[in-house]
């Protein structure tokens, strides 16, 4: 699978380049210290650190879902001058235990046949969305809530551990579509703990923990600020 450094050199474009597209600067709650970084367009960066140190608190306090202070902005745009719907659906939040709220695949989704397209990547066959939400396995209840989350056609992505329970064959099918979006311009914060994944999807990363946020740069490749 190619790498986001290696698609770098393939095509000769730079992500470090150019305004940013999410910029974090201050960002605060009770339990998350000031924290400051940016997100350019097309750009991976991944985000770990020990279970309990602030990683879900962070990817929530940029969706505006918890009270926090400072400033986010996307495009240069103040989340605070956008409504939390609009800011939400811009900028898009895949918990790691997505909910459902209807008894079928279908219901959760406005345009199955758009979505479809996508599912079917992920294995899924047609009919799918008839399918009782009782039947899905987690991996394929991850599955469909990135295919929803996507749908919503997001700016940035916020993605909490988003193939923890996937198979190989899954994990590949998630990396391979992200991959696919970031050459579109989509920006994602991607949580994981896996460190060989990380240096498959990224070329830096965000180091949670105790609540701080440390930007960090990869041993493997230098990235200059």
């Amino acid at each position: 699978m190619t790498t986001q450094a290696e698609a770098l050199r393939a095509d000769g474009s730079d992500f470090r380049t150019g305004p940013p597209l999410l910029s974090v600067c201050d960002l605060q709650t009770p339990l998350l210290k000031p924290a400051s970084f940016s997100l350019l367009a097309g750009e991976c960066v991944v985000v770990h650190g020990p279970s309990g140190g602030g990683k879900t608190l962070l990817l929530r306090a940029i969706a505006d879902l918890d009270p926090s202070e400072g400033v986010v902005c996307l495009n240069g745009r103040d989340r605070t001058a956008m409504s939390g719907p609009e800011w939400r659906r811009r900028v898009g939040y895949l918990p790691a235990e997505p909910g459902w709220w209807a008894d079928t695949v279908g219901e959760h989704f406005t345009d199955w046949t758009m979505a479809f397209a996508v599912a079917r990547e992920f294995g899924f066959p047609d009919g799918a969305d008839d399918w009782p939400i009782a039947r899905l396995s987690t991996g394929e209840r991850l599955r469909l809530a990135l295919v929803r989350a996507l749908m919503m056609r997001p700016e940035v992505l916020l993605l909490d551990e988003p193939t923890a329970a996937l198979d190989p064959v899954s994990v590949a099918a998630v990396e391979s579509l992200i991959a696919e979006r970031l050459k579109k311009g989509l920006g994602v914060l991607w949580v994981t703990h896996d460190k060989v994944q990380s240096g498959r999807i990224a070329a830096r990363g965000l180091l949670v923990s105790g609540g701080l946020v440390q930007e960090e740069v990869s041993k493997c490749r230098a990235i200059s600020r």
